[in-house]
């Protein structure tokens, strides 16, 4: 598996026109730049022509990376301004730079809190029920199948930085130098990202006769 510990083997191997070197890299980290790629295109197509693009500009482009930035880094940052270029061509253009309205407001159902004249404004009119670790591969991958869901529903923005952040485990420097937003603006979004998976999943790990084992909290 690559790792940024590598960074310079890589480099070095990509530059010499290693096709060994060059194929680890296309297997380890193709997959998930279609994720991200997705988020800004139209369709399934569109995002592996993102990715080819984009993989195409590292070739062409690497005598020139400086390593100022870890390479995953750098290639990440490719794939984000080549998939707004391809987004912008369909018309799809998400904003990134500032918070829109969607990103504002309660995150929870404010019916949920005390009012604000009661003794304890602001807190827990009952604190949530428990969630519990998964017990069994059955109910484990129904978790996993609603989370996958919870997180494919959400806006744009959220679900690539939510993606960045808790599924390929991407720190917060590194997907505000991908996607050139502030670090206020990464933490808005993933915090409402979060939340509102967790709001889905709760229907399905909370139901009626009370909490059921199958998952720990998110974020």
């Amino acid at each position: 598996m690559v790792s940024s510990s590598t960074d310079d083997a890589i480099v070095a191997g990509v530059r010499a026109g290693d096709e060994a070197v060059f194929a680890l890299l296309l297997s380890d980290w193709s997959r998930s730049m279609l994720m991200v790629a997705r988020t800004f295109v139209s369709t399934e197509a569109s995002a592996e022509e993102v990715v080819q693009d984009t993989w195409l500009a590292v070739i062409r482009g690497i005598d020139g990376f400086e390593g100022r930035s870890s390479l995953r880094t750098w290639v990440y940052r490719i794939l984000v301004h080549t998939a707004k270029r391809r987004g912008t061509r369909e018309s799809r253009i998400v904003p990134w730079g500032n918070l829109t309205a969607e990103d504002r407001g309660s995150t929870v159902d404010p019916a949920l809190f005390r009012a604000d004249d009661d003794q304890y404004p602001g807190g827990w009119l009952s604190f949530p029920q428990e969630w519990h670790s998964a017990e069994g591969s059955v109910l484990a991958g129904e978790v996993r199948a609603h989370l996958r869901a919870a997180i494919d529903a959400l806006p744009d923005r959220k679900r690539v930085v939510i993606t960045l952040r808790d599924v390929m485990g991407h720190s917060s420097d590194e997907v505000c130098d991908m996607l050139e937003i502030s670090a206020a603006n990464q933490r808005v979004l993933l915090h409402r990202a979060r939340a509102a998976v967790r709001a889905q999943l709760a229907d399905f790990l909370v139901g009626d006769d009370g909490p059921r084992d199958g998952g720990g909290e998110l974020g």
